[in-house]
């Protein structure tokens, strides 16, 4: 059974997406920890990123790295982190959370943002992705 992300790659299930290439999908996480969290995931399905081959570990990461320098560019913040957990969604994927504290790396708070934050947020970070 197709994981949600392969759903959402699939447009079987909408999505703000940010971008993709031939190999990996990057769109806003609707359950963010700070504006501009990112989801950025392989196309081919994945349980655990570790499991990944080696292209495809190296294409996501590169991937991550240009949202990560997207995101940066379109939301004011010190950093982009970037955290891999994998227990949500059995598909590999990295998180990139803007961040100004490490208190925004807690998955406990969320912000809450209208579909029409969303869409303007996603064609932002969109904008930077070269």
């Amino acid at each position: 059974m197709a994981t949600i992300f392969t759903k959402i790659i699939n447009n079987e299930i909408p999505c703000y997406k940010i971008a993709e290439t031939e190999d990996c999908f990057a769109f806003l996480d609707i359950n963010p920890n700070s504006i501009g969290h990112t989801l950025c995931i392989p196309k081919k399905e994945e349980d655990y990123v570790f499991d990944l081959d080696s292209k495809s570990y190296e294409n996501l990461l590169n991937f991550s790295k240009t949202i990560a320098i997207a995101i940066k560019k379109a939301i004011p913040c010190d950093r982009v982190a970037m955290s891999v957990i994998g227990l949500e969604v059995p598909h590999a994927h990295v998180h990139l959370i803007p961040i100004n504290i490490m208190n925004d790396m807690r998955f406990e708070e969320k912000e809450h943002l209208t579909n029409d934050e969303f869409v303007d947020l996603a064609k932002e970070i969109s904008r930077n992705f070269i």
